[in-house]
């Protein structure tokens, strides 16, 4: 686990650098509510308990936050689709769920922010529930991650120990309960509605969107569901003010932004910097490749956005920069592979995990990747054919926007964006064949095990 540097990067968008959701990693037993509180932990929530609730949407809409968990959805306007007024005899609750399923491949922020400030998560998930009148919230942690939903349920207990939950939170009148739930342990449980299902539940598929959650969500009541980091930011938006928020970052994607940096790089780790920030300036922070091999090729996002190559090291990393260059921000997981990697084999890496990880609802992404996956293995092992790479294509253009989700969606990503920057790499596979078959592969083809 790395905290951000102290010494700003030089460029004007990205400096200064102070950090704000990492302030508190490094120290002593961070993940208390002793330190959480001496470090002016909980300070937000009193503010906020005596202000209106519309206030605090309308600050959130004012602050520009956005969510940190891949789509970018500006998180003000997703609480004030929260039907309010209806909180009389007979009417449905209103539920917030933290969405902390990260399962993207290379992305690991929330698991860190969570095992060394859950404070800030709690403080957020109050603030939030107050803010769209829910009494309830559901953090669904990652089962795979038992560690964190251990200190995660410690720091719940320890906020209700200090009165900060349960029933008339310090005289307010606001009672709020939070469930720490375990996740069911697959990569779908990520999409908002298939976590839904499986909080109830049920298997972890996705919904038929509309209804969306904000009016038809958990238990079919009105529900908000927010990434981990997006609440987690919340105390700091509170404290600070949506203009200071908006100090940090650009226009369109305000504030900081935990960037997880891992592969090819000296000191892979969780760096917070400004949005906007460029893959050169990460470079720096981490201390640059590797044993000095060059950059051949990248993820801004996980390895759902589609791939980037050493041509876009200074494109801003924010959710415009991104997709101007046809990627995405996402989860801001930055996989650096140097050229000592077969852009193929890494294609058929990931596919093989999208493949595992389909829940199976929708055909398209069930056949579709089941069919990628055995393409790009028969192309790895070098027994593909040059139409193999357009009937990749074709396969991928076939999955893109029509699945129940965004797994179809990003399984082809790596796929599509490998090809477009890489495509002799994939021929070249299909070239290199022998000319004559040996004894054993002969007697294969012969239908004869030897």
């Amino acid at each position: 686990m790395t905290q951000s540097p102290t010494s700003p990067p030089t460029s004007p968008r990205t400096s200064p650098l102070t950090p704000v959701l990492t302030r508190r990693w490094l120290s002593p037993r961070s993940w208390s509510i002793d330190t959480y509180t001496q470090l002016e932990g909980y300070a937000a929530m009193r503010k906020a308990l005596d202000s209106h609730p519309d206030q605090l949407i309308q600050l959130i809409k004012d602050s520009g936050l956005r969510g940190r968990g891949g789509a970018g959805f500006p998180a003000g306007m997703k609480w004030g689709f929260i039907p309010q007024g209806e909180d009389g005899p007979g009417a449905k609750p209103k539920y917030l769920v933290v969405n902390a399923d990260e399962g993207e491949p290379g992305t690991c922020k929330d698991v860190p922010l969570m095992m060394a400030d859950p404070h800030s998560l709690i403080e957020g998930c109050i603030i939030t529930s107050y803010a769209v009148r829910a009494h309830e919230c559901f953090i669904y942690v990652r089962g795979e991650v038992p560690h964190c939903l251990r200190r995660v349920r410690n720091a719940v207990d320890e906020a209700y120990a200090a009165g900060y939950l349960g029933s008339d939170i310090l005289g307010s009148g606001f009672d709020l309960d939070i469930v720490v739930h375990a996740g069911a342990g697959c990569y779908e449980a990520g999409e908002e509605t298939a976590l839904l299902d499986s909080l109830e539940g049920r298997t972890a598929q996705p919904r038929l969107k509309p209804p969306f959650p904000a009016t038809k969500g958990l238990y079919s009541a009105p529900t908000v569901v927010n990434n981990v980091e997006t609440i987690a930011t919340v105390p700091y938006i509170v404290s600070g003010g949506s203009e200071w928020f908006r100090s940090m970052g650009t226009e369109k994607s305000p504030g900081p932004k935990i960037y997880s940096v891992s592969g090819h790089v000296e000191r892979p780790g969780q760096y917070e910097a400004p949005l906007g920030t460029t893959l050169r300036e990460l470079l720096e922070l981490v201390g640059g490749m590797r044993d000095g091999i060059p950059l051949k090729f990248w993820t801004p996002g996980g390895s759902s956005t589609p791939l980037l190559t050493a041509e876009h090291l200074d494109v801003p990393l924010d959710f415009e920069g991104t997709a101007e260059v046809g990627s995405m921000l996402g989860t801001t997981a930055i996989m650096v592979f140097n050229e000592t990697v077969s852009v193929p084999w890494a294609v058929m890496k990931w596919t093989e995990f999208y493949k595992h990880e389909s829940c199976g609802k929708c055909t398209p992404c069930r056949e579709g990747t089941y069919w990628l996956t055995h393409i790009l293995q028969r192309m790895v092992r070098r027994e593909g054919t040059p139409s193999d790479v357009d009937t990749m294509l074709d396969v991928c253009d076939n999955i893109l926007g029509r699945s129940f989700c965004a797994l179809g969606d990003g399984a082809v990503s790596p796929i599509t964006s490998g090809i477009k920057y890489f495509r002799q790499e994939f021929l070249d596979l299909c070239k290199e064949q022998p000319d004559v078959a040996q004894p054993e592969q002969q007697a294969e083809l012969a239908g004869v095990r030897p």
